[in-house]
């Protein structure tokens, strides 16, 4: 049996949704359902707003028996299925006001190379490397998974290893190329991400993905994976990448976070920042934000002074780093985005530049 069934008002939603070239859909009470197009919501034409009984009705058109056992239990449930021969759908189902909602990302089934996103060159560095922690931050919808299902495929390419991924839920699929895949799904395939990633060393694995870490076990377990001679990759909802170095330190308890300070310093191999702007003309690019760990890095986690983490990514350029300004004021400069997006989407917008530097006349 196919969910959902060919012809539901779901499945022809989502047809809906694939040709406008979208990436979400809303169904909630009270208005018509919602596309996502190149980053803006709009409504479904020639729909009249949703009932309680269409959004239920709807949602029971995607949920298999054992969905249907945890939606019963916990009324917010992430799960993920097959659309057609098209993509792969996320799907999250919550409730608001006593009433059912839905809202579906589409997963495209073909996995882009990390050059069609144009993820900067120095992350090739991460994909070669044997062992550290690579974090992947940004807002919900920024194209995190997207960014590590594109690395984790080049190194599927590359290197004959043994890849496991630990995602809620499962979103791109991987086929075994020169490295052994084995996608866990919490829920389906492990209870947590810390159980899973307790038993990921016994799993005997090359390369992990931990698609959030969430809390202080997820953390914990993480750091320690990558400190003994692994190669982790894990998200993390951050503002920028100083910040994500921040919130992993700060979960912990302030009389373990002098040695946590010590470990990250040591495991972390980089962090990656990226937001999804709307390109002029239509659809969305990505802009980066990019911090190598060098000593000086390491320097200062282990000193807790991340506040100056700034000053090492403006001065790092020649090691491959930069700062989500400088990113944006390429993309700006280049005519892909409006200054005016980029300023929406900068801590420091007074640093983007809409004119390329001139050289001086000697």
């Amino acid at each position: 049996m196919r969910i959902p069934l060919p012809g539901s008002r779901v499945d022809l939603l989502l047809e809906e949704l694939w040709n406008a070239g979208g990436t979400d859909l809303l169904l909630t009470v009270g208005m018509a359902p919602q596309l996502r197009i190149h980053g803006v919501l709009r409504p479904v034409a020639d729909r009249t707003p949703l009932t309680r009984r269409d959004t239920d009705d709807m949602l029971a058109e995607i949920l298999n028996p054992h969905r249907s056992n945890v939606w019963q239990t916990t009324y917010e449930h992430d799960f993920s299925f097959s659309w057609r021969d098209n993509a792969r759908i996320r799907a999250n189902a919550f409730t608001q006001r006593g009433d059912t909602a839905v809202a579906l990302r589409v997963i495209p089934r073909s996995i882009p190379t990390m050059s069609e996103l144009g993820l900067p060159p120095v992350l090739g560095t991460f994909v070669r490397s044997l062992q550290g922690l690579v974090l992947v931050t940004g807002p919900t919808g920024s194209g995190k998974s997207t960014t590590l299902a594109s690395i984790i495929h080049q190194i599927n390419t590359e290197r004959a290893c043994h890849i496991i991924t630990i995602e809620d839920p499962i979103e791109y699929v991987h086929e075994h190329r020169k490295s052994a895949v084995n996608q866990r799904e919490v829920g389906s395939d492990t209870a947590s991400f810390p159980d899973a990633l307790r038993a990921a060393l016994r799993e005997d694995p090359d390369v992990l993905l931990v698609g959030e870490m969430r809390d202080l076990e997820s953390i914990r377990f993480a750091l320690t994976i990558a400190e003994t001679g692994h190669l982790v990759f894990a998200t993390l909802h951050t503002n920028d990448t100083a910040q994500s170095l921040a919130r992993i330190i700060d979960v912990f308890p302030p009389e373990q976070q002098s040695q946590v300070r010590v470990q990250l310093a040591a495991a972390l191999s980089g962090v990656v920042h990226q937001r999804l702007v709307p390109r002029t003309g239509g659809g969305l690019v990505a802009a980066f934000e990019v911090m190598v760990a060098n000593a000086g890095i390491r320097n200062l986690i282990k000193e807790g002074k991340t506040h100056q983490l700034r000053n090492a990514l403006v001065t790092g350029r020649r090691e491959g780093m930069i700062t989500l300004e400088q990113s944006l004021s390429a993309l700006v400069q280049a005519g892909d985005i409006t200054p005016e997006d980029a300023y929406a989407r900068s801590s420091h917008p007074k640093e983007i530049e809409i004119r390329p530097r001139t050289k001086a006349v000697s």
